[in-house]
């Protein structure tokens, strides 16, 4: 029987570049080469498409040549540039590890959407949605699941900083892995957390610091059966938790312990398994997302943030909150790649 042509996307535009090329060799070492012929294409800094050999840290050095998926249906696939010459590759399937910009705000999803691949993960709309915290919110809000207070500034709006009940923290709204994120403590501090922000973001989200344990929750599934993954809980020695930003993240959070399963009752990590998968529909999720939450001293559960394409390193908490509930990383790939063709 023939393979599944799969094309691995990485790298990227945004911030999270190097978090990405990390997560697609990992994939490249977990997905099951006997079903799956995967097609690397990684994608530079400033944007350039190039199919390469195998994702690595140097992969720009390696055997490279010009790549770009076709948005016509009739080819679905790739076109591939070389010697002056160029050739057809059909995909089967699509597996994204494009993290942030470009990569989980529907703009890579509406290219597969054009060209008729079928991709991983959230569609165009429910990837917006969750890109955009302050969306997220709205929509969460709405359907009854509770969320930090907030506030929303477009880029040519200011608020009174004396009205804000701090400890708040100041984030642009569509970004990931904490980049630009700022916790101010008092107004003094305001301006110079929104001018940080809005290096990543015109848009910024200011929201009320909530108090109690992070914790998260993987979600797998289309709408119809949802899987959970065991729940996990961070415990932060100071500051909050940015682990892609650190040094060496390989060897474990600088300033944060992550427990997988969280140090929990079993009927509160049922609830929150529970009510991830509430938000997950809420927000019209599809595929895989990692639904971050805080639980407070009084049994309430407040929604952070949905992540559409969690990270995939040998770090991420996505791959290991499912690795708990039993679910390997190869496994994973494969149920992955299954819905994508099923949807």
């Amino acid at each position: 029987m023939d393979k599944i042509k799969v094309a691995i996307l990485f790298g990227g535009c945004s911030e999270e570049h190097d978090v990405s090329v990390k997560s697609a060799v990992e994939i490249a070492a977990n997905i099951n080469t006997d079903k799956y012929e995967p097609i690397y294409i990684g994608i530079t800094k400033s944007g350039v498409w190039k199919l390469c050999e195998k994702p690595r840290p140097d992969w720009e050095n390696g055997n490279c040549c010009s790549a770009v998926l076709s948005p016509d249906k009739h080819m679905h696939g790739l076109i591939v540039l070389k010697d002056n010459e160029f050739e057809i590759r059909r995909v089967d399937a699509a597996f994204s590890v494009l993290h942030g910009k470009s990569g989980e705000d529907g703009s890579i999803q509406g290219l597969f959407e054009l060209s008729g691949i079928p991709y991983v993960g959230c569609d165009i709309q429910s990837s917006a949605i969750c890109m955009d915290k302050s969306l997220a919110y709205i929509l969460a809000k709405n359907a009854g699941i509770a969320t930090p207070e907030f506030w929303i500034l477009n880029h040519d709006e200011s608020l009174a900083a004396e009205a804000l009940p701090y400890p708040v923290f100041v984030k642009p709204a569509r970004s990931g892995s904490s980049f630009g994120v700022t916790k101010v403590n008092s107004a003094d501090e305001l301006d110079a957390a929104i001018e940080t922000a809005r290096q990543y973001d015109s848009k910024i989200l200011i929201e009320q610091a909530v108090s109690g344990c992070e914790v998260g929750c993987a979600v797998l599934g289309n709408s119809a059966e949802l899987i959970v993954g065991e729940v996990d809980q961070i415990r932060l020695r100071h500051g909050f938790f940015r682990i892609h930003q650190e040094a060496e993240p390989e060897k474990g959070s600088e300033n944060a312990e992550i427990n997988v399963p969280a140090d929990l009752s079993a009927e509160e990590r049922r609830r929150i398994q529970e009510t991830a998968k509430q938000i997950y529909k809420a927000l019209g999720c599809s595929g895989l997302a990692r639904v971050d939450m805080f639980l407070q001293e009084n049994g309430c559960i407040v929604l952070n943030e949905v992540n559409t394409l969690p990270g995939f390193t040998s770090y991420s908490r996505y791959p290991r909150m499912m690795a708990a509930a039993g679910i390997t990383l190869s496994e994973l790939i494969d149920r992955l790649i299954v819905l994508a063709l099923e949807r």
